[in-house]
């Protein structure tokens, strides 16, 4: 009794651990790149306020500095339009001897200007006429086309509007206010219209990527909440967006890479059967049980995760002397150092290398988690980590078979990363059409961002030329993958 009393007592002290990290501590097991970029800008702040300090004391030093950052700089991309100033000398008489001085060269120095964001209005006039002998005749082309008929925004600012919202997680209020300085009077509700609108347009585009990529014979899924306004209760409830990525680049795969969300109420199982009808290949998951469901029918098989296998044992770690967990996590280290070395392989030297280098390892921790597993109490949160694992054994396992597949799942949680800033900035949709709306425009600006492709640039096309009624047998046409990607980014400084 005393045995199953401090067993119990280990595991709730463990729980009290784990909700105080959560609450107090770091939520992943490495700094989120965004949080170090934030600590980063406020030591390179004061580091420059210290340079530019000793500079006014030191006019040598900052000679020195100004020299060096010319030489570090970096050129400005090509495409950028050029303003030029020359700034001559006023006396073309030498100072020496008084005679006509004559050019020799220049020295040309380029920097960096940003006009803020201009408004402008188009004006399309469309003269009318009429035939002095026949009455009642009047002739006038046609008004082109508009997403908004009777509107004011062209399909360019509509997708400035919807990129800003999906892709820099900047609600309408925010935009409204962001305008108004500038003397336009947008309503949240005016800008609310457009991207509905637009939304609406681009359902055909958003379904036509998920069949894509549900042609393919692996895909990443993942899922994660969506507080959508519930207006009976007065409260939200918690949808789900449901997120299937593709990305073979870690094998030189031939296909594109791309995501598509779709949202859902809830979180049933029949939500991912309905959203992956027809699908045949690797699913790589979670331990989510819901996707169990889809591959007992036989068409999918399902990889499943060491990242989450690891985060059970990282969480044990973390909190106190945890000698199991901490061996667990070295062992599960090895097999990512393989990883590390073999990205960008081809799937069969993928395959080999593992067969070669991990399948051994793994032989090894299979057994070694369950003799563990024997000798320590099934209440443990220790023994749930290794449950976990070992319930999950051939999936886990499925990559040293499979060149395409990868060791996590990491890529789409990558992906849904976005939705999270999203929801962070504007706490819920307003319903469940919002949330779909969601899925729709995230789906085609996350697909751009992978590919490189400028989604501004894209959406404004793509609406435009649905409007003009581009016809929907060829919205492969349409899909982000048929865009050239933006011009490379360039380092200035």
């Amino acid at each position: 009794m005393l045995v199953a009393e401090r067993a119990e007592s280990d595991r709730l002290r463990q729980i009290i651990r784990e909700l105080q990290r959560h609450r107090f501590g770091r939520r992943a097991e490495t700094l989120p790149e965004e949080q170090l970029q934030l600590a980063l800008e406020d030591v390179e702040q004061v580091e420059a306020a210290g340079l530019a300090e000793g500079e006014e004391a030191a006019p040598a030093e900052r000679t020195h500095r100004t020299a060096r950052r010319r030489a570090n700089r970096g050129a400005l991309p090509a495409h950028l339009p050029r303003v030029e100033t020359t700034i001559d000398i006023e006396n073309m008489a030498c100072p020496c001897c008084s005679g006509t001085l004559h050019r020799i060269g220049e020295d040309v120095a380029e920097r960096l200007d940003i006009v803020p964001a201009q408004f402008r209005v188009l004006v399309v006039r469309r003269p009318k006429y009429a035939c002095r002998t026949c009455e009642g005749v009047v002739v006038q082309a046609p008004a082109p086309a508009r997403l908004i008929e009777g509107g004011l925004p062209t399909e360019a600012t509509v997708a400035q509007v919807v990129v800003a919202k999906y892709a820099d997680h900047l609600p309408l209020y925010r935009q409204a206010q962001i305008y108004a300085r500038q003397g336009i009077a947008l309503d949240r509700s005016t800008l609310a219209d457009w991207v509905g609108r637009a939304a609406f347009l681009l359902r055909p585009v958003h379904q036509r990527l998920l069949d894509r990529l549900k042609a393919s014979a692996k895909l990443f899924a993942d899922e994660t909440t969506a507080p959508v306004l519930d207006p009976g209760r007065g409260t939200t409830k918690t949808g789900q967006l449901f997120a299937y990525a593709r990305d073979d680049r870690p094998w030189a795969g031939a296909d594109p890479p791309g995501v598509a969300y779709v949202y859902a109420p809830d979180r049933k199982a029949e939500r991912p059967i309905a959203h992956l009808a027809g699908f045949q290949g690797v699913l790589q998951v979670d331990g989510y049980a819901g996707y169990k469901v889809l591959a007992a029918r036989g068409a999918v098989r399902l990889a499943f995760c060491w990242s989450h296998v690891r985060r059970r044992f990282y969480e044990l770690a973390q909190s106190g002397p945890a000698p199991i967990a901490t061996e667990a996590l070295a062992r599960i280290a090895a097999l990512y150092r393989i990883e590390g070395e073999i990205h960008g392989g081809s799937a069969e030297d993928r395959r080999a290398a593992r067969q070669d280098r991990a399948k051994p390892l793994t032989d090894a921790l299979e057994p070694w988690l369950r003799e563990k597993l024997s000798l320590i109490s099934q209440k443990t949160k220790l023994a749930e980590a290794i449950r976990y694992a070992l319930s999950r054994w051939d999936g886990l396992c499925l990559f040293l078979d499979d060149g395409r597949v990868e060791i996590d799942n990491n890529t789409v949680e990558r992906a849904i990363r976005p939705l999270a800033l999203n929801r962070k900035n504007a706490l819920f949709a307003g319903s469940d059409g919002g949330a779909e709306h969601w899925a729709v425009m995230a789906s085609l600006i996350e697909t751009c961002k992978l590919i490189g492709v400028d989604p501004q640039t894209y959406l404004a096309d793509v609406i435009t030329r649905i409007v003009n009624g581009h016809p929907q047998s060829r919205l492969d046409d349409l899909l982000p993958w048929a865009y050239p990607p933006a011009t490379a980014l360039k380092a200035v400084a």
